[in-house]
């Protein structure tokens, strides 16, 4: 029998676990809230801990039936020495020796890596990625991040910082970046700046995302001129990458992506349009499948690569 692995997503505002099994199912659930654990790395760290044996607990699976713990963390992981050396939304995380620490308290082996990254794993095998040896994971929300998929294995940097799609800039100026820079792809395409052109565009300044889009299933024309000068917009930032990378395909993911489909005209226009002849013509723009069960399911591929 196929032993299970526990996944494990960290964000700044739920920690998600789940129980995968041999298939990439997830037959078991359990998450909480960071906030209310998030005060120390210690108390974050035992929260974990705690769910993690919890979850073994409610589903009745002995220990000796997990091959291990896979987490992902939304900040910089030196996934060679299991050190998470920052999280830019979790205050005090700064050089901690999670993985020791994990060890210590569940007795299984237990390996690190970006949030954004066990993502791209979980969707190249189990997702919109099978069969692709070089793909761009990317994710749209409150930030914007990518996870790479190069020569069939996924490619991290020697600082395990690669895939930091959001902040290639876009021109010499433009707006301050919360990473120190300016004219940042994020800043032109993040949640935060997404929200700020609806609120002129409809005149409503509290108009959320989710309404506009379904506006757009409504076919309301200001709604669909919305999304696609988003779709423009992000094309234009992944013009780079695509000319750099020469990726087969470009998955997209996070909470924006929900909007795909009236995104998914202009992201490929423009990409057909300002990239080189070649790859611009090779890639193919797809939408994530596993949704926000990617990163969990990524664990697996992540514990047995």
């Amino acid at each position: 029998m196929s032993k299970y692995i526990i996944g494990i997503d960290v964000g700044g505002t739920n920690v998600k676990l789940g129980l995968v099994n041999g298939k990439g199912d997830i037959i078991g659930r359990l998450s909480f809230s960071t906030k209310n654990v998030a005060a120390t790395p210690e108390k974050l760290t035992a929260a974990i801990c705690e769910a993690a044996g919890a979850i073994l607990r409610k589903d009745r699976i002995p220990k000796d039936m997990i091959s291990g713990v896979g987490v992902g963390l939304p900040g910089l992981v030196d996934v060679k020495n299991g050190i998470v050396r920052v999280l830019p939304n979790i205050p005090g995380w700064k050089d901690v020796l999670l993985r020791k620490a994990m060890e210590k308290k569940l007795g299984l082996a237990v390996r690190l890596e970006n949030d954004v990254n066990m993502i791209a794993l979980g969707e190249w095998q189990y997702g919109a990625g099978k069969g692709l040896t070089d793909a761009m994971f990317v994710t749209l929300g409150t930030g914007v991040g990518a996870g790479l998929i190069l020569n069939g294995a996924i490619y991290r940097g020697p600082g395990f910082a690669a895939g930091e799609i959001g902040h290639i800039p876009l021109n010499e100026g433009g707006p301050v970046c919360g990473c120190g820079g300016w004219g940042c792809f994020e800043r032109y395409v993040g949640n935060q700046e997404l929200r700020q052109i609806a609120a002129k565009m409809f005149n409503e300044p509290d108009i959320a995302l989710e309404e506009i889009y379904n506006k757009a299933v409504e076919g309301k024309k200001k709604a669909l001129k919305f999304w696609d000068m988003i779709g423009e917009r992000v094309g234009n930032g992944l013009v780079g990458p695509v000319n750099l990378l020469n990726p087969q395909a470009i998955v997209v993911g996070g909470g924006v992506a929900r909007s795909f489909a009236f995104l998914e005209p202009a992201i490929v226009r423009t990409l057909r349009r300002r990239s080189m002849r070649t790859q611009g013509e090779m890639v193919r723009v797809i939408k994530a499948q596993l949704d926000d069960d990617a990163g969990i399911i990524g664990a697996r591929v992540l514990l047995h690569t």
